[in-house]
């Protein structure tokens, strides 16, 4: 790990530091907002690896610059992790993980197409909100922490590159910068309510494919048999599956397949987005699921899943480190209730690991994934003087 020298800090009360890290963020906030406009302005989609890595290197230097130890976690096709360490004020006792992605859904070109803006209190931009203003609002919170003394408790913090993708390739870092943590804070972008996450869906993608058998659709129509006729009565059983169980949504949201208006299709794709809760027999799902994908919907056509990944659901948040949140979030100014969600995040894995989680902690905002994904920029500072004083207050 890296460490730039910090400026020595003289010890003070609790009460005193809690006082000047709220004191320091508010005087910030000019600092936050250019920040985040630089990494808006940085395409950073889940594989861009150059621009992932350069949103982790934008980071990584104020986080130097305060104390932090940090380290660049290389994933080869998907960017870099960005991981970094601060020694606790009680070092013998369990750390708190800062948890954070950088990549987000827009494909590359986007930022120059509709780059940073501001309009209204609102900041608007490919990921703004998801959540590219949460590891802001992380990065200054680390550096508050740092300038004032450190928290009681040693501090982690990890930027994931592949969260929007259901982290195939950082799952294993996330459990490995988990392990042992007292709690886990996510900052993915607070509710448009205001409220943060205590639990969520997980979450499934299925990718399959439906063989058929190629013919001419005038001259000899029944000799062949549609992959796409196939594909059509097997989403019409998946989305079947909606409202069956509690929790559980199913969602056929890509489709691509055949050669020609004038050709019996022989060959059809789709993607399968399932959303279930910590209730859900997930095995009977995905069998269910097989099953529909597999059975011979048509004569002649054959489905098979070609992959299949998941994001585990986040189990309810404990009632204390929410109510600490609630008291520090009153401290800060504003009121917040937790409440569920159907998006998935990496909170799910840290929270199946039986870590106490609370997500949903970065600044307000909405339409994540679209065009209108914006930030409201009045609570960057509040909810970030709200998160630090959080980690202050864990026993």
């Amino acid at each position: 790990m890296n460490q730039a020298p910090a400026t020595p800090v003289q010890a003070v009360s609790l009460a005193e530091q809690r006082r000047q890290v709220c004191d320091w963020l508010a005087s910030q906030r000019g600092e936050m907002e250019a920040m985040l406009a630089r990494i808006v302005n940085t395409d950073s989609g889940s594989r861009q690896s150059a621009g992932i890595e350069q949103v982790a290197s934008l980071l990584r230097a104020p986080l130097e610059q305060a104390g932090w130890r940090t380290e660049w976690l290389a994933q080869p096709g998907y960017g870099a992790c960005l991981q970094a360490e601060l020694p606790g004020q009680d070092p013998q006792a369990a750390p708190v993980l800062l948890l954070g992605h950088m990549d987000t859904v827009f494909p590359a070109g986007t930022a120059a197409a509709r780059p940073y803006r501001v309009e209204d209190g609102k900041a608007f931009g490919p990921g703004v909100a998801d959540m590219k203003s949460g590891l802001v609002l992380h990065t200054w919170v680390a550096q508050a922490l740092a300038r004032s003394g450190g928290a009681p408790r040693p501090l982690r913090l990890f930027f994931s590159c592949d969260e929007e993708i259901g982290s195939p390739a950082t799952r294993g870092a996330i459990r490995q910068a988990a392990q042992g943590c007292h709690a886990v804070l996510n900052a993915e972008p607070g509710r448009i309510s205001g409220n943060v996450v205590t639990s969520r869906k997980g979450s499934c993608v299925t990718v399959f494919e439906v063989e058929g058998v190629a013919a001419h659709a005038g001259i000899n129509p029944a000799q062949g048999a549609s992959a796409i006729g196939a594909l059509a009565l097997k989403i019409v059983a998946l989305h079947a599956l909606n409202g069956l169980e509690d929790g559980v949504t199913a969602n056929v949201g890509h489709i691509e397949g055949g050669m020609a208006a004038n050709v019996v299709a022989p060959l059809a794709r789709a993607q399968l987005d399932l959303r279930y809760t910590a209730d859900t027999d997930l095995p009977r799902l995905l069998e269910t699921v097989r099953q529909i994908i597999e059975a011979p919907s048509l004569e002649r056509t054959r489905g098979r899943i070609i992959e299949q990944h998941s994001t585990l659901p986040m189990a309810p948040t404990p009632a204390p480190l929410l109510q600490l949140y609630q008291r520090s979030a009153a401290e800060a100014g504003f009121a917040v209730e937790g409440e569920f969600t159907g998006g998935a995040a990496d909170s799910g894995i840290t929270s199946s690991m039986g870590i106490p989680t609370l997500c949903a902690l970065g600044p307000v905002g909405g339409y994540a994934h679209s065009e209108r994904e914006f930030c409201l920029l009045d609570t960057l500072v509040p909810r970030a003087q709200a998160l630090a004083l959080t980690v202050l207050g864990l026993d």
